[in-house]
């Protein structure tokens, strides 16, 4: 009798112990790669994963409540796909200082140093849902700039580097 007690008492903790494990594991899309990995990677902006020009940033959704969220994701595109995606609607950002700005710089774009992103970006952009192409003198900040506004919430973000490859008009006073 004690015997098949106990064998009944090991098939309970075992069943428990398995609906349990079911319970906790995650499936489908989110479950880890390989046992001890992470079930979302870290951010590829984060120091442990450099970010790439092809990598996407973080999902980001809009701050304000009540509205759709809508996830963002870093995105570089060439300079001839921002020239095609160039329309009134569009705001075409300069991230450059206001020295290499009026030095020259892409017809219709608007000024916002990379570095004053954070504080000025929601008072010069104040719809999230709009179409930004995002350009600097080489593209390093102009990516900075990029995955900063993602992170903030902005849903339509795209770098197209620098002016410095850039092929169409450019107004101001160029050296």
């Amino acid at each position: 009798m004690k015997r098949k007690a106990l064998v009944n008492l090991m098939l309970l903790a075992v069943t428990t112990l398995l609906i349990g494990c079911a319970v906790l594991e995650p499936s489908g899309p989110e479950r880890p790669a390989s046992p001890g990995s992470p079930a979302l990677p870290e951010s590829p902006a984060s120091p442990e994963y450099p970010a790439s020009p092809e990598s996407p940033s973080s999902p980001a959704s809009p701050s304000s409540p009540g509205q759709p969220q809508t996830i963002a994701e870093y995105r570089r595109i060439s300079p001839e796909e921002a020239q095609s995606m160039m329309s009134g609607d569009t705001v075409i950002l300069d991230v450059r200082t206001q020295e290499e700005f009026d030095g020259g710089h892409i017809e219709n774009s608007v000024l916002l140093p990379y570095d004053e992103i954070r504080e000025k970006a929601e008072s010069v952009i104040t719809d999230k849902n709009r179409t930004i192409l995002i350009y600097c003198r080489s593209g390093r900040r102009s990516e900075i700039a990029a995955r900063e506004l993602v992170d903030m919430g902005y849903a339509d973000v795209y770098d197209f580097g620098g002016i410095i490859d850039w092929t169409g008009k450019i107004v101001g006073n160029q050296q």
